[in-house]
């Protein structure tokens, strides 16, 4: 059901019969007050201007030619030539008795698209830290609401497994017993990280050897690609305990690291050459691009193959992007990186489209995201200054949630009490990051994610848990038959919110923002607050309780499905 794209049509189509050109737009939007109506048409003035005429006499003229009858109670102009839509209660009422009673809430849209979704992005030999959680989780929120909608989503897991690091990496494994490997656990390779580059720096020796197994390993060489398959296993599998205990669908089968475009290097290269774009500058191979200025003002050079042979992480991105078109078959690519990205993937993807590799038709977008900031307004760092284990910041949001949930039910038995820190903990994670804006950076405050109050996890798990108590304290195991019907204002807003459900997953994938799938479960349960308060449910006659009934199974519905669209579980008791 999306109310907007229907008033949205109609009244275009009105527009059009009044003068208007095809080109057109209604620009329906959700009215912010009352008095304004349920929805409102902001368009009329652009189009009177184009075409001459008075804005409210073409107004007049777009509402006499509009078919509302069906679903709209009063159609107003308003100010400048603003129209103003109240819809009917009768008209509401069937769609959301509809909409109840189906599996997808209401939801029509199949958008059938296939999409490749790019987050996460870890890299071998390196534990997950805080600097992942925001591409990991904003990423796997929008592939959810991808499928939702009908789409066919491929995860990519961009892993940084590829590098002159890993010679000095092999060397070091094969120093320190390598054959043992596959048994030791990450915090330990982080640490041969350290002491591999220590004996980099240190010994002129293991840095030849280092050199050597570098190119060996791009050679093919068996050997070293063993090991480095060792580094890869152990690195995957500790990042996949992550994303299970994070809730994140990603799974080993998604990887698709720097390696895969390896052999695809040397012809994008020779594409760009072959194209006059890529020209040889000092021994690199560079594009010049005009839209890009250096210091001085002339085109900025961009190096796609440096002097010794090897690739940048630019060629890696053209390749990656040729590869989504041709071989996954792709109709559109998102994906998701810190904004400090934003420059090298601007220019990755121009040259990308300069060279033809991708028609113009096929998406490419780039969605930034700012950073996770301590009290003190700069990066969140341990207490010491130092990176702040993903899997260490799991584990105090489980001591904090255990602390309150004991304080708060000391009756739960030790598996409801699992099931619930699990949910709140993590869900107070996520929900904190996914609740803000991800083009802002935002400040981490324990206290205020893990709060029964304002635009948290725990406030829309709560609303959820409280909906479903309504129906264990009065012992309904099935559901009554019948109909929603009107008949309150709380009752008309809340049927209204949750109409809108549609509205608010389509804005979600066209502007990549998680956001607003949170505001709007807060803002749905905070309306059905005010509704449980002022209609009783279980006490009413028996056609308004069902009615109402059916609302708050509708709700809490809605709840659950949106909150697992970013990844968060519901529980029924807290």
């Amino acid at each position: 059901m999306n109310i907007q794209q229907i008033l949205n049509d109609k009244i275009k189509q009105a527009m059009i019969i009044a003068g208007a050109s095809d080109d057109s737009e209604a620009l329906v939007r959700q009215s912010g007050k009352p008095q304004f109506g349920d929805y409102q048409a902001n368009g009329i003035m652009a189009a009177a201007k184009k075409m001459g005429k008075n804005p409210r006499e073409f107004a007049q003229s777009v509402v006499d030619n509009l078919a509302l009858d069906d679903l709209a109670e009063k159609v107003e102009i308003a100010g400048a030539g603003f129209i103003n839509i109240f819809l009917k209660n009768d008209w509401l009422s069937k769609q959301a008795t509809a909409s109840q009673r189906d599996e997808k809430l209401g939801v029509l849209t199949k958008q059938n698209q296939r999409v490749v979704v790019d987050y996460s992005a870890p890299n071998v030999a390196k534990e997950m830290h805080v600097g992942h959680l925001r591409s990991t989780i904003i990423g796997d929120s929008i592939v959810r609401v991808l499928e939702f909608l009908g789409n066919s989503v491929i995860r990519a897991n961009h892993v940084g497994d590829w590098g002159t690091q890993f010679g000095m990496l092999i060397a070091y494994l094969e120093k320190m017993q390598a054959e043992n490997a596959s048994e030791m656990q990450l915090a330990d390779i982080e640490e041969f990280y350290r002491q591999a580059k220590l004996n980099y720096d240190s010994d002129e020796n293991f840095a030849e050897k280092s050199r050597n197994y570098v190119v060996k390993l791009q050679s093919g060489d068996a050997y070293c690609l063993d090991m480095w398959q060792k580094l890869v296993a152990i690195t995957m599998n500790q990042c996949q305990q992550t994303y299970d205990r994070l809730n994140v669908t990603l799974t080993p089968n998604d990887v698709m690291g720097e390696s895969l475009y390896n052999p695809l290097l040397p012809e994008v290269v020779q594409t760009l050459k072959d194209k006059g774009l890529a020209v040889e500058d000092d021994g690199a191979v560079v594009v010049f691009l005009d839209e890009f200025k250096n210091k001085d003002g002339d085109p900025m050079g961009v190096i796609v193959q440096k002097k010794d042979g090897g690739y940048l992480y630019t060629t890696t991105d053209i390749a990656a992007a040729k590869y989504r078109y041709e071989t996954l078959k792709a109709d559109r690519v998102v994906l998701f990186t810190d904004a400090r990205q934003a420059q090298h993937i601007a220019q990755a993807w121009l040259i990308t489209r300069k060279a033809g590799l991708v028609p113009d038709e096929f998406g490419l977008e780039h969605f930034t995201f700012g950073m996770m900031l301590g009290k003190d307004g700069k990066p969140f760092k341990t207490r010491t200054g130092g990176t702040v284990k993903l899997s260490d910041l799991l584990d105090e949001a489980v001591m904090r949630a255990t602390a309150i949930i004991e304080a708060k039910n000391p009756t739960l038995n030790d598996d409801e009490k699992s099931a619930i820190i699990d949910a709140i903990a993590i869900g107070a994670v996520k929900y904190a990051d996914l609740s803000k804006n991800r083009n802002t950076d935002y400040v981490f405050d324990w206290d205020n994610m893990l709060s029964f109050e304002g635009n948290t996890a725990p406030y829309v798990q709560y609303a959820y848990t409280r909906i479903r108590s309504i129906f264990a304290r009065a012992d309904i195991r099935q559901l009554p038959v019948g109909d929603i019907a009107i008949g309150t204002d709380k009752e008309r807003a809340l049927i209204i919110k949750l109409l809108q459900f549609e509205e608010v997953l389509l804005q979600v994938i066209k502007d990549g923002l998680p956001h607003l799938l949170c505001q709007y479960l807060f803002e749905l349960a905070g309306i059905f607050s005010g509704f449980y308060e002022a209609c009783p449910i279980l006490s009413a006659d028996d056609t308004t309780k069902t009615s109402r009934l059916l609302l708050a199974d509708f709700t809490a519905k809605t709840l659950k499905q949106g909150l697992d669209l970013l990844g968060i579980k519901t529980v029924e008791k807290m």
